[in-house]
């Protein structure tokens, strides 16, 4: 089993998602690491190989959807955790996601996320104190291993597929460029191909990080990402967010049309910035 994950910066995030695999009851084969428009960096772990790769988008939008599939296209097992940079795994994550791989079924399995306040974390944090300060996310409160999950609840922070159903669904869509989108694309197309989503709970632990709510910073490319999105499944993704940048004169959209008026500042991308 490989444990996939991208980065651009948050190198301590990725040190601490290292160290939490370094603890896993069951060691993956390999950390794939795929850096995002960035110098190449190199990790090491005494307890498995770290497999290295970059990608450059040429501009300054993050090639999330690219980078996904260089991840699977560099990895070394057909059974593939996706586990976000921000992610401490659980010392049970590998092991519940390979006992559900093992089962060889055509699946998504969604795992768990909980989210941690700032500055409470490091190296050498205990999963105690983990789940002690760590909040769950709405969406997963009372979820249990083998629930069915809607296809329009899946995010790819934390879960896992078999290679061939990777390919089934047809990887990610390279089209979707920057932050926004190319998640919610690949479940629809998991769904048309008839593939369902399974919770389990394999628990990572979302780190800190500053972020902006509505995520101004990203409205370009969001906006570009759910034209593409609308043209193919005939409906918005990211609503909430439409809804929000509409509200406040940054687009107009109607049932088939969304128009960018103007892009945020950068005092109002600083005032929206929020902690989560």
């Amino acid at each position: 089993m490989n444990v996939l994950t991208l980065v651009h910066g948050r190198r301590a995030h990725l040190l601490n998602l290292i160290r939490g695999l370094e603890r896993s009851t069951v060691l993956p084969d390999a950390l794939v690491i795929v850096q995002m428009n960035e110098s190449p960096s190199r990790w090491e772990s005494a307890y498995f190989p770290i497999i290295h790769c970059s990608i450059d988008s040429g501009d300054d939008q993050l090639p999330l959807a690219a980078a996904r599939n260089a991840a699977v296209d560099h990895a070394t097992s057909d059974d593939l955790v996706f586990l976000d940079v921000d992610c401490i795994p659980a010392p049970d994550l590998v092991a519940r996601y390979r006992d559900k791989l093992a089962l060889s079924t055509d699946t998504l399995y969604q795992g768990e996320v909980l989210y941690l306040p700032e500055a409470s974390e490091d190296g050498t944090t205990t999963l105690d104190s983990l789940m002690q300060s760590a909040a769950p996310h709405p969406l997963h409160i009372d979820r249990r291993t083998g629930e069915a999950v809607p296809h329009t609840l899946f995010w790819s922070l934390n879960f896992a597929c078999r290679r061939q159903t990777f390919d089934h669904i047809g990887r990610f869509d390279i089209r979707y460029c920057g932050y926004g989108g190319e998640d919610t694309d690949f479940s629809f197309r998991a769904a048309a191909n008839g593939v369902p989503i399974e919770f389990v709970e394999a628990r990572a632990f979302h780190q800190f990080h500053a972020s902006c709510e509505p995520p101004l910073n990203h409205l370009a490319s969001i906006v570009e990402n759910a034209r593409l999105f609308r043209a193919r499944w005939g409906t918005w993704p990211m609503e909430g967010w439409l809804t929000q940048f509409a509200d406040a004169g940054y687009i107009e959209m109607n049932d088939t049309t969304l128009t960018l008026c103007r892009l945020p500042t950068a005092v109002e991308i600083a005032a929206a910035y929020v902690k989560a």
